[in-house]
């Protein structure tokens, strides 16, 4: 199982945004960085790819046409497949205004857009560690 995976190994990570920009950026970085990344560009297509990807770490945008990201969050939380696989918000909104609803629907940490890959990068090294305790 994904959890069982030592920090020092490769993680993987899933990268859902409906901006390929966005996706092109993090998933550069992040492989940069030592990362195996998949990226999709649909809600649908993400919550698939979870499934057969496995990530240990899914980094999910909440502003999506068709199924927002409080949506997937919550179909991938009910999936004993992705359950517990930790889910990072990464969006524009307020945090103010959404923060509540971020964690109600199983999302673990929630990251106010634009951010910089570095702190980005700092993010998922706290909660792969956290998840690998």
């Amino acid at each position: 199982m994904a959890r069982s995976r030592m920090f020092n190994e490769s993680a993987k990570i899933l990268v859902v945004d409906d901006e390929p920009e966005i996706t092109e950026i993090v998933d550069a970085f992040l492989t940069t960085a030592g990362y195996e990344v998949a990226v999709e560009n649909s809600s649908a297509g993400g919550i698939k790819r979870a499934k057969e990807f496995k990530p240990d770490l899914i980094l999910l945008d909440i502003m999506m046409p068709v199924m927002d990201g409080y949506e997937v969050c919550n179909v991938l939380k009910k999936d004993a497949n992705t359950a517990t696989i930790p889910v990072v918000f990464l969006t524009g909104k307020d945090a103010r205004d959404d923060q509540g609803r971020s964690f109600k629907s199983g999302c673990d940490l929630f990251v106010k857009k634009p951010f910089s890959c570095e702190r980005l990068l700092d993010i998922v090294k706290i909660v792969l560690l956290s998840v690998n305790k």
